[in-house]
């Protein structure tokens, strides 16, 4: 990634489902009810602050465990096109790491999870919530798309002020490993895991790994 980064704060979005980046089908990614999972623009050189969803537009759902879950029309998720099961080894599953390389900076994601916390109605800590890519990078999550971002509350029985501590991210943990290891297919973890988070390991048959090897 290149050191300088663009800001570029773009108006407001008309509506959840517009992005900025035009949507472009994903072959085979079924997302949440069927719909497909849209492509997003992919690893940017110099990533710009992404438009947000529209004040208090956006609502969150409860999935198992009541573990938050986002709302559909607003983060459906989405896909990085420089991601492919054909690839897989020379992106996610590549030595030395894939994320950290496709990870838009701080001074970016910052300013959209501030943006992001007022779509959603969130009035918490922001400290205690993660700005979190729902198909996640790991699983070939695009980087920046705000249809695939969104600022996900603590899980129940979170200690205040104590930070994020989401059991989501050892799903992705186990999610990547299984990808990787070629047990499960990567539109399969994709799927899974937009479709519910909560629900994706047993969907999957996939055993949870506390142990992130991206």
């Amino acid at each position: 990634m290149a050191p300088a980064v663009v800001f570029a704060l773009a108006l407001t979005l008309a509506g959840c489902a517009g992005s900025g980046a035009k949507a472009t089908p994903s072959p085979g990614a079924a997302g949440a009810g069927g719909a497909t999972l849209s492509v997003g623009p992919g690893p940017q050189r110099a990533y710009q602050v992404a438009a947000q969803p529209p004040i208090g537009s956006c609502h969150y759902r409860q999935g198992g465990g009541a573990q938050p879950l986002p709302d559909r029309r607003c983060t459906p998720g989405s896909i990085s096109p420089a991601v492919t099961q054909v690839n897989l080894r020379q992106t996610l599953c590549r030595r030395g790491g894939y994320t950290a390389g496709v990870r838009p900076p701080k001074a970016v994601t910052d300013t959209e999870k501030r943006l992001n916390a007022k779509s959603y109605g969130y009035t918490g800590r922001l400290s205690d919530a993660e700005y979190d890519h729902l198909v996640p990078l790991g699983v070939g999550g695009d980087p920046n798309d705000p249809r695939n971002l969104w600022v996900e509350p603590p899980s129940p029985g979170h200690v205040p002020g104590s930070g994020p501590a989401n059991p989501k991210d050892d799903v992705e943990s186990a999610l990547h490993d299984a990808v990787c290891s070629g047990r499960v297919g990567l539109t399969a973890a994709q799927t899974a895991i937009a479709a519910d988070w909560t629900t994706a390991l047993a969907v999957l048959h996939v055993t949870p790994t506390r142990s992130p090897s991206r």
